[in-house]
């Protein structure tokens, strides 16, 4: 029997980085999470146990932190890019780097009206995230965020859609809307103002899902899509995943009273996901 090694690649996964830049009482907090990917002329580390041009995934995790701390971190599509370039320049035997990076918001706490210079406060499950791809001839960035939870009690509804034998849902004009919102993009040429982009593309998501009048998740999601690409000239395509996570009106007559869309049972399972990809034409 012939068997023929057709892909393969190996690396490090959820390194954890949190760096602390201290500008005398004034610091700087930056909580990561990384995953490290090679490919390359690995196969007779798999089909003979010659290890000979494979990179130990501890050294990837040291190289991690021996760059956070030769450099300042700053955006995190950049500190991918110097660990990719890093990997692909010192390795002849690696032909791409994939970096993905993770990244945990923290806030300073206010004390009396003002932001502490190094006292922070985690600010829930939103993360910012950065995909790198990185060959011997190309690279393609990718940014995105992630557990976008955000929610609104009315300016929703649901109706119009195909029913059969097993359709139990009804009907709505009025409805609470809640979801997780995760986007991710490309840019249409070498860009350095990613921090920049990415307040705008948050602040295009947040904007929207408020204002827009939605007739479904699709419906907003497109929204949310168009006002992406309109506000920012520099991404090239994104894509955005919404879970629809229910809150069911709880039916409160067994007890004789009436539930004028006041008292609901949220459920996270089983929930609705729409997903979309949009790109410029």
């Amino acid at each position: 029997m012939s068997i023929v090694l057709t892909e393969n690649h190996y690396g490090k996964s959820r390194v954890r980085l949190v760096k602390v830049e201290r500008h005398g009482d004034r610091h700087h907090l930056t909580d990561l999470n990384i995953d490290i990917q090679l490919r390359g002329d690995f196969a007779a580390s798999y089909e003979q146990g010659d290890n000979r041009l494979v990179l130990p995934t501890d050294t990837m995790k040291n190289t991690v932190y021996t760059l956070a701390r030769r450099e300042p971190i700053e955006q995190i599509e950049e500190f991918g890019l110097r660990l990719a370039d890093h990997f692909i320049s010192r390795n002849a035997q690696v032909s791409a780097a994939r970096i993905w990076i993770s990244q945990a918001g923290w806030e300073r706490i206010a004390v009396g009206g003002r932001a502490h210079d190094h006292a922070f406060i985690q600010g829930g499950a939103e993360r910012r995230t950065a995909v790198v791809d990185r060959g011997r001839s190309s690279v393609k960035v990718r940014s995105g965020i992630s557990d976008l939870i955000v929610l609104k009690t009315t300016g929703s509804g649901f109706s119009g859609f195909v029913r059969d034998e097993y359709t139990t849902l009804r009907e709505t004009q009025e409805r609470i809307f809640g979801t997780a919102v995760k986007a991710d993009w490309s840019y249409r040429g070498d860009e350095n103002s990613y921090g920049t982009y990415w307040s705008a593309v948050r602040s295009a998501i947040l904007e929207t899902f408020a204002g827009h009048e939605s007739l479904g998740v699709q419906h907003t999601l497109y929204a949310i899509g168009e006002a992406v690409l309109d506000r920012v000239e520099a991404i090239e395509d994104v894509h955005i995943a919404m879970p629809n996570r229910h809150c069911l009106l709880v039916d409160l007559a067994p007890f004789g009273m009436e539930n004028p869309n006041e008292v609901f049972l949220p459920i996270d399972e089983p929930h609705g996901l729409i997903e979309a990809t949009m790109r410029r034409g």
